[in-house]
């Protein structure tokens, strides 16, 4: 449907700004994310089910992401992975990719409407809890390959 390949765009393009495509030229990378369940935050757990495939693949890429939601609340609150039912209850959706180099923003994405302070309120949440995503990608990474 609309909503899927919407998706799957913003899951391309996101990950082909930081795969090093030139490296291998003449060279198709095929990346297969299967939805079994959507309890909330879909589309940043497809963003890092992308990254630590393309990670665990071992092709070369500029940098890690990861992916955020955030759910603002009608009250104003910020929730972070938001549950589909808060998902329901919020005012808007905003979701990040978030590269691992200077916490730039790859791709941002929104549903529902909120003002320029909140979406950077968001932001700012979105980048702080990277970093523990991060932290568990690291942490992965070293179960998988200490073996």
């Amino acid at each position: 449907g609309v909503l899927e390949r919407s998706r799957e765009q913003l899951l391309r393009q996101t990950c082909e700004a930081v795969v090093l495509g030139v490296l291998h030229p003449r060279t198709a990378i095929s990346l297969v994310l299967q939805v079994l369940s959507d309890a909330g935050s879909l589309l940043s757990c497809c963003l890092n089910a992308a990254c630590m495939a393309l990670l665990d693949a071992g092709l070369p890429l500029s940098a890690l992401f990861c992916g955020v939601t955030c759910a603002l609340q009608p009250d104003g609150t910020i929730l972070l992975d938001p549950t589909a039912r808060q998902e329901q209850e919020a005012r808007a959706i905003l979701t990040f990719a978030i590269a691992s180099s200077e916490r730039k923003v790859l791709m941002a994405t929104t549903k529902g409407s909120c003002s320029v302070e909140e979406m950077q309120q968001c932001l700012a949440a979105a980048q702080r809890a990277a970093d523990t995503i991060f932290q568990f990608y690291r942490d992965s990474v070293r179960r998988r390959y200490s073996k």
